[in-house]
């Protein structure tokens, strides 16, 4: 029997699946459709909680003290940087710090890493008075800053936001709070993923 694999994600509100059940958080059924297809994978391993900034992040990594690697890892951060209005150099800096720290939890091979683009939640109800315009510009801009990062350190980027916009004209896509994705949405993305995540691991 191939020896069981291990999955690390990192991220915010969109990582632990806020308002949907932990079924349904994308890295769970992430997982379970790698182990559909003969991998002897465990479940995720999620450092994410709803509202963290890069720097939050930052922080709650190294309050774990985590010494283990991962056979995959996956990092999906920075919407609530630009829902707070900080300053893009801080993104630049802390978004590159935790993709050196994903690839350090992955035994420093980059090619077990990878990154998931900020979905827009600038078509939700939830941001309806809320310059949906100005918001989708901003995380295009912010998911533009982590595409070239991850190019740079040759990080597979796969850019989900696409995906989440379908959700101004289909509102099963949205979960209950009028703002997150629905388990619908996130068993999309994981569609348009898990083929590429399958060859990684």
């Amino acid at each position: 029997m191939e020896q069981e694999k291990s999955y690390l994600a990192l991220g915010d509100s969109y990582t632990i699946g806020e308002s949907v059940d932990e079924k349904e958080r994308w890295p769970v059924l992430l997982v379970n459709q790698l182990k559909n297809s003969n991998v002897n994978l465990s479940n995720p391993k999620i450092i994410a909680t709803t509202g963290w900034t890069t720097n939050e992040l930052i922080s709650a990594i190294n309050a774990q003290n985590l010494d283990k690697k991962f056979d995959l890892v996956s990092l999906l951060i920075g919407v609530n940087n630009q829902y707070r209005g900080y300053p893009v150099d801080q993104y630049i800096n802390e978004f590159e710090e935790l993709l050196q720290t994903a690839i350090r939890f992955a035994n420093d091979n980059p090619s077990k890493v990878f990154v998931l683009s900020i979905p827009d939640y600038g078509v939700t109800p939830f941001a309806s008075d809320r310059n949906p315009d100005k918001i989708g510009q901003e995380i295009d801009a912010y998911n533009a800053i982590a595409e070239a990062i991850c190019k740079k350190y040759s990080v597979r980027f796969f850019d989900i936001t696409p995906i989440s916009r379908k959700a101004k004209m289909n509102a099963e896509l949205v979960a209950e709070d009028g703002l997150h994705p629905s388990g619908k949405m996130y068993k999309q993305w994981v569609d348009f993923i898990w083929e590429d995540v399958l060859k990684m691991i």
